[in-house]
C-alpha cells in the first residue's frame, strides 16, 4: 500500500503537479458553493433581509464587534509566539501585533493568505531586520498554531456534538465521532513526539525548531481562544429562535470557515456563506443572511479597511523619517560646482624624451 502511494505521488509530482490539483480543488469549492448559493438565495426576499438587518439590536452588533477585536488581539498573538520560537526576542510585541493583524486581515480579504500575508510580513518585519528566510518561519509557525488549534476545537466540538458536522458533511453521526477521536488521537501523538525530545523540520538555513510540548499546549491555547471569539462573534449575530448550542455552532463555523479557507477565494465569500445557510437550515434564510452579512462587515470589511489605513500611514512616517539618499542630479550637481586644478597638458613620447 505504502508503495503505491509513493508511486501515485511521483507520478502527481512528476506529470500533474501539485499546484493544479490544488487550484482543481478550490475550482470545484468554488464552483458547489455558488450552485448551493443560487439554489438557496434564487427567491429569497431582499426586503425582509433589510427589516432582518435594522431589527438586529445595538447590543448584539456591539458584541459581535467586540468578540471579533479580541479574537484579532489573540492573532497578534500567533506572531509574537513565532518570533519567540525562531529566537528573535528582540522584535517588540507591538511590531508582532501590527504584522499579525494587517497580515491575517488583509490575507483573508485577498485570498491566497499564505502569500497575501507572507508578503505583508516581510515589509514589516524586514524593518527590524528580518530577513525573506526568518519571515517564511514565523508564517510556518504562526500556520501551525492556527492548525493545532482547528484540529483541537473540531475534534473536541464533533467528539461531543457529532451532528453538527453532519450538517456540513453530510456523514453518519458515528463516523464523524469516529474520525474526530482519531484526529484528537493524532493530536495527542504530535504533543507527545514533541515532548519526549526537541524536534526539528527543514534543513541547511531553512530549518525550524518545534515547540516543545508545554509550548505546543500553548500553542493550542491560542488557537482555542482564538476561534472561540470568533464563534461567539457569529453566535450573537444568528437569529435567536430556534435556539442552537454553542458547541454546534462553533463546529458549524470552524468547518465551514475552514472550507472557505481551503478555495482560496477572497474572505471565503461564497464557499462559507454556502457552507453556513446549509448546516443552519433551521433558521429563516433571511435572518441568517443578515446575521453573515454583518459578521462579514465586522470581521473582514472593518478590520481590511483599518489595516490598509495604518499600513499607509507607517509608509508615510518611514518616508519622511527615511535619511535623505543623494539623488542623481544632486551629485552632478557637486561634480559640476567644484572647480578642480586644471591637468597638465598631456605630452606625448617625443616630447618626453627630448626628441619631438
Amino acid at each position: 500500500m505504502l508503495g503505491k502511494l509513493r508511486v501515485t505521488a511521483r507520478f502527481i509530482d512528476n506529470k500533474i503537479g501539485w499546484h493544479r490539483i490544488g487550484l482543481a480543488l478550490s475550482v470545484t469549492i468554488i464552483v458547489a458553493a455558488l450552485v448551493v448559493l443560487y439554489r438557496m438565495l434564487h427567491n429569497i426576499d431582499i426586503n425582509e433581509v433589510g427589516v432582518a438587518l435594522r431589527d438586529t439590536s445595538g447590543r448584539q452588533i456591539g458584541l459581535a464587534a467586540l468578540f471579533v477585536a479580541a479574537g484579532y488581539i489573540t492573532l497578534t498573538f500567533y506572531d509574537l509566539f513565532a518570533l519567540r520560537t525562531i529566537g528573535r526576542n528582540d522584535v517588540s510585541y507591538w511590531t508582532a501585533a501590527l504584522a499579525g493583524f494587517s497580515s491575517y486581515s488583509i490575507g483573508h480579504n485577498l485570498g491566497a493568505s499564505v502569500f497575501t500575508g507572507g508578503a505583508v510580513r516581510y515589509r514589516i518585519y524586514s524593518a527590524s531586520g528580518l530577513n525573506a528566510v526568518d519571515v517564511a518561519k514565523i508564517c510556518f509557525v504562526a500556520g501551525l498554531t492556527f492548525w493545532l488549534g482547528n484540529a483541537t476545537v473540531l475534534g473536541l466540538g464533533i467528539a461531543y456534538e457529532p451532528d453538527a458536522a453532519s450538517a456540513i458533511n453530510q456523514l453518519p453521526p458515528w463516523i464523524n465521532r469516529v474520525l474526530a477521536l482519531v484526529a484528537l488521537g493524532i493530536l495527542m501523538a504530535y504533543v507527545a513526539w514533541v515532548w519526549i525530545a526537541p524536534r526539528a523540520i527543514g534543513h541547511k538555513t531553512w530549518k525550524v525548531t518545534l515547540p516543545g510540548g508545554p509550548l505546543t499546549l500553548l500553542q493550542i491555547v491560542i488557537g482555542i481562544i482564538d476561534l472561540s471569539f470568533c464563534a461567539l462573534a457569529m453566535y450573537v449575530l444568528v437569529p435567536d429562535d430556534p435556539h442552537i448550542g454553542f458547541i454546534t455552532l462553533a463546529v458549524i463555523f470552524v468547518s465551514a470557515t475552514l472550507l472557505g479557507f481551503a478555495s482560496h477565494s477572497p474572505g471565503g465569500i461564497g464557499v462559507f456563506d454556502a457552507a453556513m445557510l446549509v448546516a443552519l437550515w433551521q433558521f429563516d434564510k433571511e435572518e441568517l443572511l443578515a446575521g453573515l452579512l454583518l459578521f462579514r462587515l465586522l470581521y473582514y470589511i472593518v478590520p481590511f479597511a483599518l489595516s490598509l489605513a495604518i499600513l499607509g500611514v507607517r509608509e508615510i512616517i518611514l518616508s519622511m523619517t527615511a535619511p535623505d539618499v543623494p539623488r542623481v542630479g544632486d551629485l552632478a550637481s557637486d561634480v559640476l560646482s567644484d572647480d578642480p586644478e586644471p591637468a597638465p597638458p598631456e605630452t606625448s613620447a617625443g616630447e618626453r624624451d627630448g626628441s619631438g
